[in-house]
């Protein structure tokens, strides 16, 4: 019969353990003086720790406790650590293991050595490996000469490590260190590595650094052989329970070489941006104790050139490839009568070498007075202010006030069946100039008043029914719109005759931003269909406006918009225009998309064909990405992008990734079209890419990128 003998609470002698408490369990033992010995199933309980062997001895003098055979070792259920002799002296907190094999439970991380020691949560560990895999035929494994590590931080450090796939050494580090948990420390990231043609080979090793609980800088240094060095840093915080931000900044050097093969049109490319967020800034930076909302947002963007985006990342995939770049800062205060806006808005044309004659919003201040009732709601009205300071370095700058009266008078009639509302708009415009601009146009800037009004009346109606098994709801609307008195001093009315044809074409028509209100009738319709659990199946909208202006066309242009999601996994959306009078669609936008547990599918399709100057513009566009995920292990994707108008391919990918638990490898070939700015004009390279991504889960990887070659367009 197993018997269970049962030592609770031996008390260790001496003063310096004398608070050391350790439980033995065994199936049999024998105890001499200070000596207790015990075999069969021994267990032991010591603070955190919990352990098993064949055999134990404990010194209760000494404080030194030997365990052997089959060994097994467990801490607060973080770490698994085996072997088959191991001595645990109490008093000096001092532990000596051979073999030694850790498992530690988070990370899924093994190591395996020889023998290791331990001073209370630090293991020094001899020559042996590590892995994340499977520890019968581990696909990767690092072999190191030497290696410590801290139970509790989980940060372990390797000497001398030589990475191995299966049985084949790849790669060889003098040390490398990393952490096994998720929390935040400083630390190096994964690094990218490519080659390239034309730039050589790249390399580039992000630093983390954490600065405190709230903020951390990251710097991402690298190198192309061929065409020169950069440096790019983003710092995050969080500076409040309400607000937090985002800094970057950059700088890439060419090499002289490079910059005159290409006709660069800088040398330097360097910029930053700024983004923060403040949900209580009235309160936290004035002390102002207010009732309402306030607000801060800023996101500003400032580069010399567009290479300053191609170059922030290896994968040039990733970056924008517009050449209008928007920045702003926004602050509002808002309450539950009022809004008060400020708004900084400049734009930056990467495109140009110099954006002085830019015209920028510095800034934009607005009131906005909600919406009132009288007469028991049947009178609404609201009252809105807004001041514009159009400014540039160079060329002519204006400051334009603006004034905006609604009074509307709404009711319902044939038992709520009908809504009907008629609203009177009053407008008014102030505008003043300054700065020097061309002198051939100085007569032509003089302050200017502008007032007007005009009436809407707008007839509706909303009607809902419910079958079986799905709901349908119909809304038909009727607005005519007319114009009123208009009055026009200064510049309004001697650049009118001008200005409302050419619409800023011509110099003096920059700040003539003044549209007619023509006599017209808008009829909508709209329609929704519901399934039984209330999901949207159908959305399908029609809308056509008739001009009562002879200086227009009688019929606008015809929009059909439409979202139908066909079943769980399949959806289409489109949007149409059609002209009457040139008996075309004007501009027509098709998505389709598929997703279900294997496929994901999105195509989209851009069509235009205006008119500017009586001359027809085109543009064809597609854009389609496809992905099949074939096992839990298997995922294949693809990609295109392509102009029919003007018969060029903007970017390209194909590719998969192979996952595992502890390993993930993948392989994509990408053809991506990038903007660069040369000396004389804005350009393109179509560049050609092979990227290898490997990740040893969980110390990390590395994307290796090769460059195919580039090939330099005009624009």
């Amino acid at each position: 019969m197993y018997r269970f003998w049962l030592l609770i609470w031996l008390l260790c002698s001496g003063a310096s353990y004398a608070a050391e408490n350790i439980e033995l369990y065994g199936e049999s033992i024998e105890s001499c003086q200070n000596v207790s010995v015990a075999k069969g199933g021994v267990l032991v309980f010591y603070q955190e720790y919990y352990l098993s062997a064949d055999e134990a001895r404990y010194d209760r003098e000494t404080g030194e406790l030997e365990l052997q055979g089959n060994i097994t070792m467990m801490k607060a259920n973080t770490f698994h650590a085996m072997g088959e002799y191991m001595k645990l002296d109490i008093q000096k907190k001092e532990q000596h293991l051979e073999p030694f094999f850790l498992l530690d439970k988070i990370s899924r991380v093994w190591m395996s050595t020889k023998e290791a020691d331990a001073l209370k949560d630090d293991f020094d560990l001899s020559g042996g490996m590590l892995s994340g895999c499977n520890p019968t035929d581990p696909f990767w494994k690092i072999h190191f000469g030497s290696s410590d590590y801290n139970s509790e931080t989980k940060w372990m450090n390797i000497y001398h490590a030589r990475l191995h796939i299966y049985d084949i050494p790849l790669f060889y580090v003098p040390y490398f260190g990393y952490s096994l948990d998720t929390s935040r420390r400083s630390g190096l990231l994964t690094p990218s590595l490519g080659v390239s043609s034309s730039e050589g080979f790249f390399f580039q090793q992000p630093l983390y650094i954490v600065l405190s609980n709230s903020s951390d800088l990251e710097l991402k240094p690298q190198f192309r052989t061929e065409r020169g060095n950069g440096l790019y840093t983003t710092l995050r915080f969080v500076d409040s329970n309400s607000s937090f931000g985002t800094i970057r900044g950059g700088v890439f050097q060419e090499h002289e070489s490079y910059a005159k093969s290409y006709a660069l049109a800088n040398k330097e490319h360097y910029g930053y941006s700024i983004d923060y967020e403040n949900h209580r800034f009235l309160q936290e930076w004035f002390g102002m104790e207010v009732a309402g909302q306030s607000g801060l947002f800023t996101d500003i963007t400032w580069m010399n050139d567009v290479d300053y985006l191609n170059l922030e990342d290896n994968d040039e995939t990733k970056n924008i490839t517009s050449n209008q770049i928007f920045s702003r800062i926004n602050l509002f205060y808002n309450t539950e009568e009022d809004y008060i806006g400020t708004y900084f808005k400049y734009f930056l044309d990467l495109s140009k070498q110099d954006n002085s004659d830019t015209i920028q919003n510095l800034p934009i201040v607005e009131y906005h007075h909600y919406l009132e009732t009288l007469m028991d709601n049947f009178v609404i009205y609201n009252f809105s202010v807004n001041v514009n300071n159009y400014y540039r370095e160079t060329g002519k700058t204006a400051v334009q006030g603006s004034v905006d009266l609604p009074i509307m008078v709404q009711t319902s009639l044939f038992d709520d069946y009908l809504d009907l509302s008629y609203k009177a708009q009053l407008h008014g415009r102030y505008i003043t100039f300054s700065g020097e601009g061309d002198p051939l146009y100085s007569g032509h800037y003089q302050s200017g008043l502008y007032g007007k009004n005009y009436h809407t009346v707008d007839v509706g109606t909303y009607l809902a029914k419910g079958y079986d098994g799905f709901s349908h709801a119909v809304a038909l609307n009727a607005v005519y719109l007319k114009d009123g008195d208009d009055y026009r001093s200064g510049y309004y009315k001697n650049e009118e005759a001008n200005c409302s044809i050419t619409s800023g074409e011509l110099e003096p028509c920059e700040y003539y931003n003044i549209s007619g209100i023509d006599e017209k009738t808008a009829l909508q319709f709209t329609q929704y269909l519901f399934d039984q659990d209330g999901e949207q199946v159908l959305y399908h909208r029609l809308s056509q406006a008739f001009s009562y202006d002879s200086a227009t066309e009688r019929l606008s242009e015809l929009e059909n918009e439409l979202e139908y999601q066909i079943n769980k996994t399949l959806s289409y959306y489109n949007n149409t225009f059609f002209n009457h009078q040139r008996n075309i669609v004007t501009k027509a936008l098709n998505a389709l998309r598929y997703n279900d547990e294997e496929i994901t599918l999105r195509l989209d399709h851009l069509y235009e064909n205006q008119t500017e100057n009586t001359q027809s513009v085109r543009a064809s566009y597609m854009t389609g990405r496809v992905e099949y995920r074939f096992d839990r292990h298997y995922r294949y994707f693809a990609g295109y992008a392509y102009d029919f108008e003007n018969l060029l391919k903007k970017g390209a990918e194909i590719g998969f990734m192979y996952t595992k638990r502890c390993w993930d490898f993948g392989l994509r070939y990408v053809e991506n079209r990038r903007p660069i700015l040369t000396d004389t004009a804005s350009s393109s390279v179509y560049d050609k890419y092979v990227y290898f991504t490997i990740m040893l889960k969980p110390i990390g990887g590395s994307e290796f990128s090769y460059k195919l070659g580039n090939l330099l367009e005009g624009s």
